[in-house]
């Protein structure tokens, strides 16, 4: 894994985590096979349709909430429980959940935002594997003006790992794009304490 240098963070990055023709593959098998919702989230006390389509999955007792949303795990799914444990010998982590996010094409978008709920712990993992388009993904430091911005163009079979101090200090986001696009399936891999 490639560190990515961020003062109070700690990102790192495997671009070729999975083959071309591996993310591919599995692009396909999960648009079929996973549940796919648009749920209603709270931004600003306004509730309003996410941006993309989304799925949580895990352990019976990985109950997740964000956004006003409270999240029941469904039971792991094969293609998903065989990408965690990939995923979990190069992070040296367990997760026990996933964030499954589809975005359909460039319209579909993530505003700023840090995994900092209660839940995730103080320090929490997430590794965040990318199937299907390359999207743009952007940090920025929460405090730091003085400090530029970060963009991360996140290819189909790339992982990006965020740990230590990084949601504490630092907000991310997929901006929405005008270029053509085809879909895009994040997974972001957690646990849940």
């Amino acid at each position: 894994m490639t560190p990515i240098s961020l003062v109070d963070g700690d990102v790192r990055f495997v671009a070729d985590f999975l083959t071309r023709a591996e993310s591919d593959a599995r692009l396909a098998v999960l648009l079929d096979l996973v549940e796919w919702e648009q749920h209603r989230i709270r931004i600003r006390g306004r509730e309003v349709a996410s941006p993309r389509l989304s799925a949580w999955y895990g352990d019976p007792e990985a109950h997740y909430s964000y956004s006003g949303l409270s999240l029941e795990p469904r039971p792991w799914l094969p293609p998903i429980l065989e990408l965690k444990r990939r995923v979990e010998s190069v992070c040296s982590s367990t997760f026990n959940s996933v964030l499954l996010n589809l975005y359909r094409d460039g319209s579909d978008s993530m505003g700023w935002h840090s995994d900092d709920e209660p839940e995730l712990g103080a320090q929490p993992v997430i590794a965040s594997l990318s199937l299907g388009a390359t999207r743009r993904f952007r940090l920025r430091h929460r405090r730091r003006k003085d400090l530029e911005p970060v963009a991360i163009d996140l290819e189909g079979g790339s992982l990006l790992v965020m740990q230590g101090e990084t949601q504490r200090f630092w907000r991310h986001q997929i901006p929405k794009t005008r270029r053509a696009v085809g879909p895009r399936i994040n997974l972001t891999f957690r646990r849940i304490c």
